[in-house]
């Protein structure tokens, strides 16, 4: 197409492409390998030929190809899926000169890769093309359309002659085509348009280059776009030809500033559409994708090895990027984001990342359910606590463009905390614990300003997240992230050594007006406190006593009392959302985290090991002393014994 851009794709560093060829016998499977290798037509022919490696030379994306051969008789069939499973591709072939091999294509060959899942890009060749009947005036693209509209994985259907030479490497390359630059990602063949995907990553490509951010490129945006997608810059005319190529087909990709995102858009449907795959690859690739559409790891420097108490949190930068995307989207400036204003935030993403547990229903939400700045801040503290690697990729696909690096900090141990007696972190996650009906979900809502439901539904089945901002006295600003542990799951996180390792404060709940309620949440606070002695991740602990609106369990409020005295924890707390009572409860709990040394319980256990550790001291310090008394002993005597020798002589 004249006026495209410029330039030529690189396949993704990808070390090689693995083509296996299945067909009927006497297709021309091994004739076709064997001239595509040596460029000459083979007078003999093995019935199955060892691997053949075409080199990375023969082709324009310098990527080798490697071929396999297989047999099509029923003996063989299970090495034959076996390769078929490892394939990058298929080329599947059949003959000319054989119509009934072709039908074979459609009734066994494809269900037979459907049937084993292998979905890879598949290739149909017709071989033989030079013995083919002359009366047969039937077309490929006639013959091969209903197949393709019933199997979609079809990528290409070519037709050649090993005697004759007729587009032999042409197979080989359309098959390593399909897989460096594969079409199913990019183009919807059924409607003919791009995929949403696709149009999502595009979109934000657009919004890097638009550098003025006046929702068009001009012409020295065009051409830094094209210098860093092919590392060469467009001549003048060739801007005008691009330009005047879209407004033709589209007026309204073009406007007075430039070419806007409709007309970028279009202009790669239109590259799609004659079969110029490789142009919109290479520009994707360039700014981060693989073949998913999704970002590269390499692309995302999330450190992989941390301790079981580190964890991650947005740096400064990242956090003021995000207050000026929502500031952007908040078109009515409300102070919230509608859902359509977070899907228009979102648009440059492959999905709004925020529609499933634990994110959908963890944050602060405006009456009429829209996503306050506390709100959308905290979701984004909390995905990067849960899955970091999600949350830089998610901020660098709304349009972070700093470096990557600089929007993530791993923070200091815990461990490291407690003993230097403060914490650096803003992001503060607590688990909370109690038994079913203890009121652990309703003090979840309540961290999110939610009102009181006097019953719910069901019970707590699975993990709970609540997230939102703590002001504290003084202004600082903590996030505080709630974790319910429902009963019936204590177990299985009890059975993780390390499950306490991220957790900043653990919280138990017990029902004031119920006797088993606060003995079954002693039971658990005293099974945790042990796990946290023995894993060595211990955690300041609270108690705190709901539904005080009710009549008192009168022996629950003596053994509370005694039980934090005996542990060395804090009292306990007492609240009651029903009468809007919460005594202060998440800025007690954020006092509690930014002392990390305090209210950690210690147990008979750990008591008994801390007295055995200081007597086992106290013994090595004695040893240590009488050592070195006796070897002052030692020197004495000998000083008498050198003084003596020295007086004889």
């Amino acid at each position: 197409m004249s006026g495209g851009f410029a330039g030529y794709s690189t396949s993704g560093a990808r070390p090689g492409v693995r083509v296996v060829v299945a067909g009927d016998r006497g297709t021309g499977k091994s004739s076709l390998i064997v001239t595509a290798a040596s460029e000459s037509f083979p007078e003999n022919v093995p019935p199955v030929l060892p691997p053949t490696r075409l080199p990375a030379d023969f082709f324009p994306d310098f990527v080798p190809v490697t071929i396999i051969d297989t047999s099509s008789s029923s003996e063989s069939r299970g090495r034959r899926n076996e390769e078929l499973k490892r394939a990058d591709a298929v080329v599947l072939t059949y003959a000319c000169d054989q119509p009934v091999t072709l039908t074979r294509i459609r009734t066994y060959w494809l269900p037979e890769l459907r049937q084993l899942e292998v979905k890879v890009p598949v290739i149909v060749v017709g071989c033989k093309l030079d013995l083919r009947d002359e009366r047969d005036t039937a077309t490929i693209e006639q013959v091969m359309t209903p197949i393709m509209l019933q199997f979609r994985e079809i990528e290409t259907c070519i037709e050649c002659s090993a005697a004759t030479l007729i587009q032999v490497p042409e197979v080989f390359y359309y098959a390593q085509k399909a897989v460096l630059h594969p079409t199913a990602p990019l183009f919807d063949q059924e409607r003919q348009t791009l995929q949403p995907k696709c149009i999502s990553a595009l979109r934000r490509i657009f919004i890097l280059c638009d550098r003025d951010m006046d929702g068009a490129l001009n012409d020295e945006e065009l051409n830094e776009f094209q210098v860093k997608c092919f590392n060469a810059p467009l001549q003048p005319a060739e801007i005008v030809g691009v330009k005047r190529v879209v407004q033709e087909k589209l007026p309204d990709g073009v406007n007075e500033l430039g070419l806007t995102l409709t007309g970028f858009l279009f202009l790669h449907a239109l590259f799609i559409e004659k079969g110029r795959l490789e142009t919109t690859w290479a520009v994707l690739r360039k700014f981060g994708y693989n073949n998913d559409l999704k970002l590269r790891d390499d692309f995302l420097p999330v450190p992989s090895k941390r301790y079981p108490d580190q964890t991650m949190e947005l740096t400064s930068e990242a956090v003021e990027f995000l207050r000026g995307i929502f500031r952007l989207f908040d078109t009515d400036n409300d102070g919230a984001l509608q859902p359509y204003e977070l899907d228009g935030l979102f648009s440059t993403a492959p999905e709004r990342p925020w529609n499933e547990a634990p994110y959908e229903d963890a944050a602060e939400r405006t009456a009429l359910g829209n996503l306050s700045l506390n709100g959308f801040l905290s979701e984004w503290d909390l995905m990067t606590l849960l899955d970091p690697f999600r949350s830089l990729a998610n901020l660098v696909y709304i349009g972070y463009n700093g470096d990557p690096a600089s929007a993530l900090r791993v923070t200091r141990r815990r461990t490291i905390d407690r003993k230097k007696q403060r914490t650096e972190r803003s992001v503060f996650q607590c688990f909370v614990f109690g038994p079913k009906n203890a009121g652990k979900s309703t003090l979840l809502d309540s961290l999110l300003g939610r009102p009181f439901k006097s019953s719910y539904l069901t019970s707590t089945t699975s993990e709970r997240f609540a997230v939102n901002v703590v002001n504290q006295v003084g202004g600082n600003k903590k996030t505080l992230i709630l974790r319910e542990i429902p009963e019936d799951g204590f177990k299985k996180f009890l059975s993780n050594n390390e499950f306490l390792g991220p957790c900043d404060v653990a919280v138990f709940l017990y029902d004031s007006s119920d006797e088993y309620s606060w003995k079954r949440s002693q039971e658990l606070l005293v099974d945790v406190a042990r796990q946290g002695e023995e894993s060595g991740y211990g955690v300041p602990f609270l108690l705190v006593s709901t539904k005080t609106d009710l009549n008192p369990y009168p022996v629950a409020i003596q053994d509370s009392m005694r039980v934090c005295l005996k542990l060395g924890i804090d009292a306990p707390i007492s609240v009651s959302v029903k009468s809007g009572n919460l005594n202060n409860i998440f800025n007690r709990i954020v006092d509690v985290a930014v002392r990390p040394h305090l209210n950690i319980p210690e147990t008979e256990m750990g008591r008994s090991r801390k007295h055995y550790q200081q007597l086992v001291s106290r013994s090595l310090m004695c040893i240590s002393v009488g050592a070195a008394a006796a070897a002052m002993v030692g020197i004495a005597i000998y000083r008498v014994y050198a003084a003596r020798r020295n007086t004889s002589n």
